[in-house]
């Protein structure tokens, strides 16, 4: 038997991120968030991804994948994919949000198409709107490693709130 790992890691208080959110436009928000004003949420210090560009309709991620978040089959976790996806979609239609708003996912589709290890290197993922209305926004995203090679698509609907 192989000795345990273990990790330590810290995290930013999440209730001034989302303090912070409403205060601006989502996409002035996201530019806080890349250029450091604004710390990456708790969940990017926890599965090690990161905001790295935002435009309007358009975002882009960076993960890097460690076995601490394989499944029991040895590959990275579906739903540590997932919330790879999730932000990013999500984050994708927050550029399109006015100050005030926010949004909450209604559904994700997932298409794992390639195992991720902790050898796959860095991967990014990219969102592109496809919509984003008054009530709602759709969006897709690709999850891709550095020779290009498509890992992992995925599609989700947004509801756009009014921040509390």
């Amino acid at each position: 038997m192989t000795a345990d790992r273990h990790r330590d890691y810290s995290w930013p208080d999440p209730a001034s991120i989302a303090a912070a959110a409403p205060l601006s436009s989502g996409l002035d928000f996201l530019h806080r968030i890349i250029s450091g004003e604004v710390p990456q949420p708790p969940i990017a210090s926890t599965l090690e991804f990161a905001l790295v560009a935002a435009e309007i309709g358009r975002v882009t991620l960076e993960a890097h994948p460690s076995e601490y978040a394989y499944n029991a089959i040895g590959s990275v976790h579906g739903g540590v994919i997932a919330t790879w996806a999730d932000t990013s979609i999500g984050y994708a239609i927050q550029t399109h949000l006015s100050e005030g708003k926010s949004l909450t996912t209604l559904d994700l589709q997932v298409r794992y198409l390639r195992p991720i290890h902790h050898d796959t290197g860095t991967v990014t993922i990219i969102a592109w709107t496809d919509h984003v209305g008054r009530r709602t926004g759709t969006a897709h995203a690709e999850i891709r490693d550095a020779r290009e090679r498509l890992l992992a698509t995925a599609t989700s609907t947004c509801l756009v709130l009014d921040a509390a």
